[in-house]
């Protein structure tokens, strides 16, 4: 059975085209994780052409099995500029190395700051299990595949999700006292989750949560941001307050179902917005029906309730997003239990949204 320690012995022999060392050597070989017999681990490509990217996937994962790991699930994603930016600090302080030159590195700034330019949007519900932060995590995919630089803050301290469902096993790096977010489909992210140990409940009071959530906004290494979306809390308590409070300038999207009662109880987080002066982007009304094995729809939640509550708050209703799951698979790259291949209805609906909102805030 291979071990954790053996697994950069075994990828040494991939050398980095740009940087002419090896991917050992460049610190490019990540997110070890050994279980039995399978084996994950994630590599840093320099060139991000689709034939290198897969090239490199191969013969990594050639590599791995001709060891004698069993399962293997090698995933490949582009250096990011901050992590070329502390390359360069590396490599040009040491004798022979051929660093390639680098992108500058990005300002530290404060992104709550107005001349940041990033557009904050709170994603809000009255209640839980309406598939808010499906909705968040699917949005942030959706903004990203249309070209925008997008990061999530995990705001719901208490019932973390944002790491599980976009499948990330790793936890961030801190570099020159800053945390560095990790980043999955174009998105970077920050949660409790990361800071949590097995899966151990969160028992905070109020100013704790504030605390906590100021450290997501300033001591992390963001970089350059078009959107910051927050997947809040359900309901209106002290997060969702103090987002309101720390972001003046944040919009909003409504999540809820079908169902009357659901709709009846996020007017309420919409009222909340309304009363802080926080403009509502739209309702996103999720679950609204299920395609059974006849192509029928059955609104097994009911109908109406997204409308009528976008009518209430006097906003657009974004979308009514089917009920269902993303037809994914651990082998595949990048795999993601809770995001939508873009070439499916839902991740169609949800580039739809993205377009929207992009839309409403860059007009």
């Amino acid at each position: 059975m291979i071990s954790k320690d053996q697994v950069a012995d075994i990828l040494s022999f991939l050398q980095d085209p740009e940087y002419k060392q090896s991917f050992a050597e460049l610190s490019f070989i990540r997110d070890v994780m050994v279980k039995e017999n399978s084996v994950s681990v994630s590599l840093i490509a320099t060139q991000t052409d689709e034939a290198y990217m897969q090239s490199l996937k191969d013969r990594a994962t050639q590599a791995l099995r001709e060891a004698g790991a069993g399962e293997v699930r090698v995933r490949v994603r582009a250096i990011t500029d901050f992590e070329r930016a502390e390359l360069a600090k590396r490599t040009g302080a040491g004798a022979g190395t051929s660093a390639a030159p680098t992108a500058a590195a990005p300002a530290v700034t404060n992104i709550l700051a107005p001349e940041s330019g990033v557009q904050f949007i709170a994603i809000a519900s009255g209640k839980g299990g309406v598939g808010k932060s499906t909705v968040t995590v699917n949005l942030a995919v959706a903004l990203a595949r249309s070209g925008k630089k997008v990061g999530i803050i995990d705001a719901d301290i208490y019932g973390f999700s944002i790491p599980d469902m976009l499948g990330i096993e790793e936890r961030p790096e801190v570099v020159d006292q800053r945390i560095v977010p990790v980043e999955r489909h174009g998105v970077k992210v920050i949660s409790m989750g990361f800071f949590v140990e097995d899966n151990a409940p969160i028992i905070w009071r109020g100013p704790m949560l504030g605390k906590m959530l100021r450290n997501f906004f300033n001591e992390v290494e963001w970089g350059q941001l078009d959107y910051m979306l927050l997947d809040l809390p359900p309901g209106t308590g002290d997060v969702a307050l103090d987002v309101h409070q720390m972001i003046p300038q944040s919009k909003e999207i409504i999540v809820t179902t079908p169902h009357a009662t659901a709709a009846f109880v996020a007017a309420r987080a919409g009222a909340m917005a309304v009363h802080t002066n926080h403009e509502i982007l739209g309702v996103v009304e999720n679950m609204a029906y299920y395609v059974n094995s006849n192509g029928e729809k059955d609104y097994v939640f009911g109908r109406g309730g997204g409308g009528k509550l976008a009518e209430e708050l006097h906003t657009q209703l974004l979308a009514q997003i089917p009920l269902g799951a993303p037809d994914n698979h651990p082998s595949e790259p990048d795999y993601t239990p809770s995001v939508y291949k873009a070439d499916t209805e839902q991740g169609r609906m949800y580039l739809e949204v993205a377009e929207a909102v992009i839309r409403k805030l860059e007009k």
